[in-house]
């Protein structure tokens, strides 16, 4: 039992942005590297600030026969040799990072051939840092006072981010931290590592401007690589097992609710300085694939993809905290990328894994030429064809960028060494093509309906605040002596004590008595303050206590929750590998429901082919079962009337030969009787009688057995009639064209033809050697005897330079069967003496067989036409 498919979830219509038919090209950038050695011939030339030339090396010339000629090619922006980071940095990254910082997307990746100064550009060195190091200093120069504690900006696994208060977000970095590791950051007193140290000097920071004082920020970055066309999370913990190694597990790529691609399960790290940010870049880095080739030490094996996410929300109507909305997050990011080189295995000797590598990169390289040519055509052209995004990891990951989800910019890095100048070319007519792709423009995030200016009140509230209570009391975290000096201050004040006469009984007493009301207070205050330590100290050897045992509750808490994490962690993995156990069933299913339903079409159509084959089977039995019956009702009816006309011929020849028997009797008795009369002397003969033969009886003419032997010929010699000469024993040459077909009658008279040439069929050699021409043509007569016809004609040449026949008259040879009752020869005796001729003197055979019909051209009779008698004509 096949199992249903699976019911898609219908997609969710991508949000409706306001429309933006502003767009911008791709921004295309190209950065000249130094030669390695003084001595190395150069084939590129830098001609102005947006222009190069490329020069044909010597050895091309001489072997392209000076084909190539120097060409030129433009740019937004040409960096010469000389060109520093931080000028690389102004023109190219620092307008992305500002858009990052007001919301809008970015893309930077470095192209160009293995060696060309990729990684430099994008990474640079101690001093001389590149792109990604100074876009990270920007970032936090930028926002460093705004950023709001870490953990108040969640990521969530759908691409997506949350608001958490400070209460949730300090439970969170408390469990982070007592749970999971975290990359160790600067900030844990950790020294950075010597080869990052000092990227950047102090001198060359830049700042954004215009950033939005009343918003929140928090900063996240992930690193990732495309090695072999399979995606790998660089900053993935992994625990290293010495004997069993596990290979790295690559990630796949999914469509968020905007329709914005990302990478599923890629860990992201909340950053709080530039330095922690790169020194999370560069334990990235150190796992990246390296390997060494011919023409580069350090080549990079992979595509590496450093992906800046800014989280920013505004703060809420007292400008204290953030405000707790979600549709009020905006996340912006930038997207760094590393392509690796393109290369030929030729010419790195690259070999085994090394040649596979180099296939994926520059199959990758292609998809995304390929992409790129598509977008212009169907911009240029107007044409709407399908882009292959989905070919490679690469384009699939950027899509959303060419479809206008942030700018676009690429730095085409090149060597000028003449070796590389046939793979330069490549990267140069590609960047060209590049430049002409336009992508739209980004639009400006709303504008949240907050009254601006709100966190500088409230700073400038709790300064007020702290003022007014140190006017009032002083701060509470005051020491000891400041204490002590304000409870004296509170006793109440002494007497006077000026002695003006040394008999004076009243002031001393009045100030011993004061002296003594001051120390009593003093006595109660110090009780006060013992009664109120001992109550703080019981209060807090309880809450001392109450803390132990709350801590022990925590750490029994945080026991079973990680035991609960280990078992939530061991059911993902279990849902996830039946997720793609699923999946993979669901795709066999799918497959085999395919070929079932391919299947079941084919026994379809196959079963209506046999039953299309049945109803002719069955019709053409049934038209044969209908022939066959009438071909039986025709044979029947023909042997049935074949039948009858046999007997009804034997009849007739019966009753001939019966007539013919009958008149020779007679005969025989009239000379008999002549004969006997002639013997009687001296008596006159007496005139014939002319009798009437008596006709036999019916019992006479019944058909008597047929004899073997030929009947007894007269005496009498038969009249010879005499007949026409032939036309056709002229002079001339004949063609006497004689089918095949013809059949031998046995006939007396027989065409024959002096001097002529026979033939089966009419051939233009023939023709043009003769002068007149003959078919012998037999057909059947209407009395069912064969009669043969004799078709001349004469032979005419044609203009053309061939032969026609023009057809003159016929002779037909005709053979009947007698039917007079009786044959009569022509003789002196039996006579009738009023001279009629006999009854049978023109019924013989020979005497009808001696006559020949002759017609004319142009008679009723037969056809008056031109034959033309040319080569490969068809028998007539």
């Amino acid at each position: 039992m096949i199992k249903q498919a699976k019911g898609k979830t219908p997609r969710r219509p991508p949000p409706k942005k306001p429309p933006n038919n502003q767009k911008d090209p791709v921004g295309v950038y190209c950065r000249v590297r130094p030669l390695g050695a003084e001595d190395e011939e150069c084939c590129i030339e830098v001609i102005s600030s947006s222009t190069i030339q490329l020069h044909a090396p010597e050895g091309f010339k001489t072997n392209r026969n000076g084909e190539y000629k120097e060409t030129q090619y433009s740019f937004k922006r040409v960096f010469g040799v000389s060109i520093s980071q931080m000028e690389l940095f102004e023109h190219v990254a620092q307008p992305l990072v500002d858009d990052l910082i007001h919301g809008k997307n970015g893309l930077l990746f470095t192209y160009g051939v293995t060696g060309s100064g990729k990684t430099f550009t994008m990474t640079g060195s101690p001093g001389q840092g590149g792109l990604l190091p100074r876009s990270l200093d920007m970032i936090f120069n930028s926002i460093g006072p705004y950023q709001a504690k870490r953990y108040v900006f969640k990521t969530d696994d759908k691409n997506g981010m949350e608001v958490q208060n400070e209460v949730d977000a300090l439970l969170e970095r408390q469990r982070r931290e007592n749970n999971l590791p975290v990359p160790k950051t600067p900030s844990a007193r950790q020294k950075l590592d010597p080869e990052i140290a000092d990227m950047i000097k102090p001198e060359e920071a830049y700042k954004a401007d215009g950033v939005d004082e009343d918003s929140s920020y928090s900063v996240f970055v992930s690193y990732i690589e495309i090695y072999n066309n399979y995606i790998y999370d660089l900053l993935e913990e992994t625990q290293e097992d010495v004997i069993k190694p596990k290979p790295p597990q690559s990630r796949i790529l999914r469509e968020d609710q905007n329709h914005n691609m990302y990478v599923a399960g890629c860990m992201e790290v909340e950053v709080k300085s530039a330095e922690e940010a790169f020194q999370v870049f560069w334990k990235g880095q150190k796992k990246r694939k390296v390997a060494n080739t011919c023409l580069n030490r350090e080549s990079s094996r992979s595509h590496s993809v450093l992906i800046i996410k800014l989280a920013q929300a505004p703060l809420d109507a007292d400008g204290d905290n953030v405000l707790q909305d979600k549709n009020q997050v905006t996340v912006s990011q930038l997207c760094l990328v590393d392509l690796a080189g393109s290369e030929r295995t030729g010419r790195t000797g690259a070999e085994g894994t090394r040649i596979r590598e180099a296939g994926n990169i520059n199959q990758s390289l292609l998809n995304l030429r390929t992409c790129i040519e598509i977008l212009r055509e169907n911009q240029m052209c107007g044409s709407n064809r399908m882009v292959p995004y989905r070919d490679s990891k690469v384009t699939h990951l950027f899509k959303n960028y060419f479809d206008g989800e942030g700018k676009v910019k690429m730095v085409v890095c090149v060597n000028p060494k003449a070796d590389d100048y046939e793979e330069t070319l490549l990267v140069m007519r590609f960047a060209e093509m590049t430049q002409e792709v336009e992508v739209a423009r980004p639009v400006d995030r709303p504008i949240c309906g907050f009254t601006p200016g709100r966190r500088h009140r409230n700073q400038a509230f709790k300064e007020e605040l702290s003022r007014k209570l140190e006017e009032r009391g002083g701060p509470l975290d005051r020491d000891m002596p400041s204490v002590i000096s304000h409870l004296v201050h509170n006793l109440p004040p002494l007497p006077s004590c000026e002695l003006t006469d040394p008999h004076d009984d009243i002031t001393l007493p009045r100030l011993i008595e004061a002296l003594q009301h001051r120390y009593r207070i003093k006595q109660m205050m110090i009780d006060e303050y013992s009664q109120a330590a001992n109550a703080l100290k019981a209060m807090l050897q309880d809450m001392d206590g109450n803390l132990i045992s709350k801590d022990n509750l925590i750490r029994e808490q945080t026991g079973k929750l990680d035991e609960k994490d280990k078992v939530i962690q061991t059911n993902k993995a279990e849902l996830e590998r039946l997720e793609k156990r699923t999946k993979m069933q669901e795709h066999k299913i799918d497959i085999l429901q395919k070929t079932t339903k391919i299947y079941e079409d084919d026994k379809r159509s196959m079963r209506q082919e046999l039953e299309t084959r049945e109803q002719r089977l069955h019709r053409e039995l049934s038209d044969k079962k209908r022939i066959e019956q009438r071909m039986h009702g025709v044979v029947s009816d023909t042997k049935l009337k074949w039948e009858k006309e046999c007997d009804r011929r034997v009849n007739a020849m019966q009753l001939e030969m019966q007539n013919k028997l009958w008149v020779k009797d007679e005969k025989l008795k009239q000379l008999k009787a002549i004969v006997t009369e002639s013997r009687t002397p001296g008596r006159p003969d007496p005139p014939p009688r002319q009798t009437q033969p008596k006709r036999p009886s019916r019992e006479e003419r019944l058909p008597a057995k047929r004899s073997a032997s030929p009947s007894p010929v007269p005496t009498s010699t038969p009249v010879r009639p005499l007949h026409r000469r032939s036309r056709s024993a002229g002079g001339e040459k004949w063609v006497d064209h004689k089918p095949s077909s013809s059949m031998d009658l046995g006939t007396v008279l027989q065409p024959v033809i002096p001097n002529s040439i026979q033939v089966s069929a009419p051939s233009e050699k023939a023709l043009s050697k003769c002068d007149r021409y003959v078919l012998t043509h037999q057909e059947v007569a209407s009395d069912g005897e064969i009669q043969t016809k004799l078709i001349k004609g004469e032979v005419i040449k044609t203009r053309g330079g061939g032969q026609s026949v023009q057809f003159t008259d016929i002779e037909t040879l005709k053979q009947e069967l007698t039917t007079v009752p009786g044959r009569k020869r022509k003789s002196s005796e039996g006579k009738p003496p009023n001279g009629d001729r006999a009854d049978g003197a023109w019924t013989d055979v020979e005497t009808r067989c001696s006559v020949a019909v002759e017609m004319r051209a142009g008679s009723n009779m037969g056809p008056g036409y031109e034959h033309h008698g040319i080569t490969k004509r068809r028998k007539p």
